[in-house]
């Protein structure tokens, strides 16, 4: 049951959308490499929607442009390799998901163009200088949110689940800021719930997390989003349906394949939105020059499904809240 149809992305600067088709010059193949850390299964739909919206831009594959997309199947282990393969291949452009692989290409080219759809915290990170001025080689779009995002997160998974007490907040410190964590510790103090923090850096941090949820009784749970807890979220969408805990994740995708709710940016649209920064870059726009876009709408999404299958009820009241609703 959708709730709204039309679900906008305001970005910092963003002036209008281009849709008419623009001529680019005959002869040149431009070479556009997608690089995510997820399967191809997982992201693939964001990667069509790169590529759809380049196609008004008068980008047609097979004509003019050449995509190289690559997939580190949730493996950090591979990051630097994709990332030395592409810069191999000389790019007019890579298209790059979160802090990890933004990293690694990083670290592979200081000179290509990297397009960045949803890095975390990028100034304090040390990716770019401002996010008015970038820098370097490096622009495109921030999935930054602000401290009051993440409080209500936990405000939104207290809601639905009230006799929740303790809330277990699984994160990657190597893709992430502490200021996330902290923000959302703060609004549990508000809320008067206990937070215990559970570092995710790799695959092999999962079992002894759920583990130690298990015991120590945690009654809800949050996973922050980045590149390897998205690839991965299958495995807290089943662990949260094993234990029959309220979840919340920070994007639709993890509510779509079954979790309970999730609050976050559309990452689709994120993924359209790019499609103009590698206009610009390709039609020769400096990517430091080109400054870094903040979306500043939201969107919360709930899976009735899951609520009934965990045996959670909720208010009605609460689902007109919602963006959209799984049923």
């Amino acid at each position: 049951m959708r709730r709204r149809d039309f679900i906008k992305v305001i970005v910092g600067s963003a002036a209008t959308w281009p849709f008419a088709a623009r001529g680019q010059q005959t002869g040149k193949i431009y070479r556009v490499a997608i690089f995510s850390t997820t399967a191809r299964k997982g992201v693939w739909h964001l990667h069509q929607a790169l590529i759809e919206s380049l196609r008004p831009l008068g980008y047609v594959e097979g004509q003019n442009v050449i995509f190289e997309n690559r997939f580190a199947e949730g493996k950090m282990e591979r990051l630097a390799s994709i990332a030395a393969e592409l810069a191999s291949l000389k790019p007019d452009v890579v298209v790059v998901g979160p802090n990890t692989s933004i990293l690694a290409m990083m670290k592979a080219s200081r000179t290509i163009p990297i397009v960045t759809t949803y890095s975390a915290e990028p100034v304090a990170n040390g990716l770019v200088a401002s996010l008015a001025r970038p820098g370097g080689n490096i622009t495109g779009l921030t999935s930054d949110v602000t401290d009051e995002t993440y409080g209500l997160r936990l405000q939104y998974l207290k809601e639905i689940s009230p006799k929740m007490s303790r809330v277990a907040v699984l994160w990657n410190p190597d893709a992430l800021n502490k200021k996330a964590l902290q923000a959302t510790k703060d609004a549990a103090e508000r809320l008067d719930v206990t937070v215990t923090s559970y570092e995710v850096r790799n695959i092999s941090d999962f079992g002894p997390a759920f583990s130690s949820i298990s015991k120590e009784t945690d009654d809800g749970m949050i996973v922050f989003s980045d590149g390897l807890t998205y690839a991965r979220r299958q495995d807290f969408i089943d662990f949260a349906a094993r234990a029959h805990l309220p979840t919340m994740y920070g994007s639709r995708e993890s509510v779509d394949d079954g979790g309970l709710i999730s609050y976050g940016v559309n990452l689709t649209a994120i993924y359209r939105r790019v499609a103009t920064f590698v206009d610009k870059i390709l039609k020769g726009a400096n990517p430091g020059d080109l400054p870094i876009e903040q979306p500043t709408i939201l969107e919360l999404v709930v899976n009735l499904r899951t609520a009934k299958a965990i045996g959670l009820s909720i208010s009605e009241k609460f689902l007109l809240r919602a963006d959209e609703v799984i049923e």
